[in-house]
């Protein structure tokens, strides 16, 4: 039992610095060298005491790319597919409408302001090649790229 102590804290270590999820628990002490059945005591633990819930996790993911590094839903459901969340869990939550998470459309408008100040004068149609392949490499949908764009330049 004197292994459980310790990997338990190692965790407590790790989602000190952010939330994790489950797998990436599981992949950190699977790096740890600990023995599968004491990763799920560990895990199972974890979640009792509430300190892994990847549904919440998701919730905060999407939250600090909003504010921090915006990404397309494109994006971050592959960033959450990678961090082991279910696709049901990522439908759930990238459906949801929250207050404290703009909207695709905002995040967009808001990543081109400077970009746009850079392209003063330039023809539309190389505006649209250049700002559209900076959202699109971000995981904007064209629908929200084009959306964005034409609200930029229709603006003045």
């Amino acid at each position: 039992m004197e292994y459980f102590g310790k990997y338990l804290n190692l965790c407590y270590r790790y989602l000190s610095i952010r939330n994790r999820s489950v797998k990436e628990i599981q992949d950190y002490l699977t790096k740890k060298k600990a023995d599968p059945e004491l990763i799920e005591q560990v895990i199972m633990r974890l979640k009792e005491q509430k300190f892994l819930n990847d549904e919440s996790f998701a919730r905060s993911w999407v939250l600090s790319r909003a504010r921090f590094r915006p990404k397309g839903k494109h994006l971050l459901k592959i960033e959450l597919q990678q961090k082991g969340i279910t696709k049901e869990i990522i439908e759930q939550v990238l459906s949801e409408e929250r207050e404290d998470v703009p909207d695709q459309l905002t995040q967009a408008t808001e990543m081109i302001e400077r970009r746009m100040a850079k392209m003063q004068g330039q023809p539309r149609q190389e505006i649209y090649n250049k700002v559209g392949s900076f959202l699109g490499r971000r995981g904007f949908s064209w629908e929200v790229i084009k959306k964005a764009i034409d609200h930029y330049l229709n603006r003045d």
